[in-house]
């Protein structure tokens, strides 16, 4: 089983590319901030064209699938994604594919 690891930055990249690619816009267009909440757990909002969507812990996940399956060019549907806080990192995601 290989292990993959995505930095804070990767995961900003798969909001913003999801985000965009259902409003129709550019990724660079979206703007995007990650959060941890102890009852709500892992989220991460959008900011578009003066709009906001919040992302909850299960649409996190889909975006991170969907970059995993089109930037990463690898199968995201048996892939274990785990949200994690590092120390030095910030917000990463361990994968096992």
């Amino acid at each position: 089983m290989e292990k993959l690891t995505l930095l804070e930055q990767d995961l900003i990249n798969a909001v913003c590319l999801f985000h965009a690619k259902f409003k129709n816009a550019a990724p660079e267009e979206i703007e995007v901030e990650l959060m941890y909440d102890d009852a709500a757990g892992y989220s991460a909002e959008a900011f578009y064209n003066g709009q906001l969507e919040v992302y909850n812990s299960v649409n996190f996940i889909m975006a991170l699938r969907l970059y995993i399956d089109e930037q990463l060019g690898r199968d995201s549907m048996s892939a274990r994604i785990t949200l994690a806080i590092d120390d030095e990192e910030g917000m990463v995601a361990h994968i096992e594919l």
